[in-house]
């Protein structure tokens, strides 16, 4: 299966709030995404965990 779990961390306090799923093959770059963090209480781009 080329569909593989990733986990989105927030790009302001670090914390890891979102798991998500992607096509490594047809989507080679890391994923970055807004969306809303609880610890920092607002909308908040989370980028793809390493």
């Amino acid at each position: 299966m080329p569909r593989e779990n990733i986990t989105f961390k927030c790009s302001v306090c670090g914390e890891e709030n979102y798991i998500g799923t992607r096509n490594k093959r047809k989507h080679a770059e890391k994923m970055e995404i807004k969306k809303y963090c609880p610890r920092c209480n607002k909308m908040t781009l989370h980028k793809e965990k390493k």
